[in-house]
């Protein structure tokens, strides 16, 4: 399997995994010139954007530190442009999750994770 499958099924898993905590899957893998939000949810009253990190080790790192202050201000750029383009959202409370996928250690969800 090559590192695009491997992030593909990182991000049906955890998806599924959402899905299975009660969010609905409003679209994944929305591009735009700023970059690419891996999934969005909607939680209720919130729209939640999730950005999914898998790691096969940790030898540069964990998943969650992988999400710097750079990879931060580009999904939050994408998800600005994705707010002008669907109107609809913009009304709603957002927020920012991660979820990691580190070999060996699972699943975890890291919610509010920009903290904005």
């Amino acid at each position: 399997m090559n590192r695009q499958q491997r992030g593909q099924q990182a991000e049906q898993t955890a998806c599924r995994y959402l899905e299975g905590q009660g969010l609905r899957l409003i679209t994944n893998n929305y591009r735009c010139r700023c970059g690419e939000i891996d999934l969005i949810m909607d939680d209720g009253d919130s729209l939640v954007v999730v950005e999914v990190r898998y790691r096969r080790h940790d030898r540069y790192g964990s998943a969650a530190e992988t999400v710097d202050a750079r990879k931060r201000a580009r999904i939050i750029r994408c998800a600005q442009q994705y707010l002008q383009r669907h109107p609809a959202a913009r009304d709603r409370p957002a927020r920012f999750d991660v979820i990691t996928l580190d070999a060996g250690r699972g699943l975890h969800w890291i919610t509010d994770a920009f903290g904005l």
